[in-house]
């Protein structure tokens, strides 16, 4: 069983900033590794990791090596989204002998963390960024402080929250310590895209 924690972060127009640039450059790595995905059909996050990983690197080496590789789990995320969600349109029994569409994320994409370039510990929070980490403090009750003790974190993505989508937000994604076979969460099934995605259905 999943739950999802979301935690706003009340930051400086400053530390937003550094945000959006980390939120653009994430989306930029993840468009050019969209095309190998494209041309061999591996989405596999091990598999994709061992052919892309060094080139993807060295295209963006101000990203660091940890944030490289939580680029290369959303393309492996959404790729399975999309080309394996039964209700995808893109879905690969529909395609059949059709080349896969391209997949391309816009600026507003999710970024990915993990526990080198994220840290939670007595309300405190360090997010690695391009220039830096930034520092917040989040106000979590005290249930919310033991599902990182008590609960196994699978998951979590910075996203832009807000009628305006000028504010950001963490999810934190859990699930029980024993559940070895649960994957990363996808979203629920849907013919609808996530808005922050476009698909390039091939010629």
């Amino acid at each position: 069983m999943k739950t999802t924690l979301r935690v706003p972060l009340d930051m400086s127009p400053e530390q937003a900033a550094k945000l959006r640039q980390l939120q653009a450059i994430f989306a930029k790595a993840c468009n050019a590794l969209a095309p190998v995905v494209q041309k061999t059909k591996v989405w596999n996050r091990v598999a994709l990791h061992h052919m892309a990983y060094k080139p993807l690197r060295a295209q963006f080496p101000q990203m660091g090596s940890q944030m490289v590789c939580n680029a290369i789990y959303s393309v492996s995320r959404h790729s399975r989204m999309i080309y394996q969600s039964p209700a995808s349109p893109f879905n690969l029994s529909k395609l059949g002998d059709k080349p896969l569409p391209l997949l391309q994320f816009t600026d507003r994409a999710p970024v990915y963390f993990d526990r080198h370039t994220l840290s939670v510990k007595s309300g405190s929070l360090s997010m690695y960024t391009l220039d830096g980490r930034l520092h917040f403090n989040v106000g979590l009750s005290r249930d919310d402080e033991a599902r990182f003790h008590e609960l196994k974190l699978r998951e979590v993505a910075l996203t832009r929250a807000g009628a305006d989508r000028d504010r950001f937000e963490l999810a934190f994604v859990f699930s029980e310590k024993n559940d070895e076979d649960a994957q990363a969460p996808l979203s629920a099934p849907t013919a609808e895209l996530p808005e922050y995605m476009l698909v390039e259905e091939a010629q």
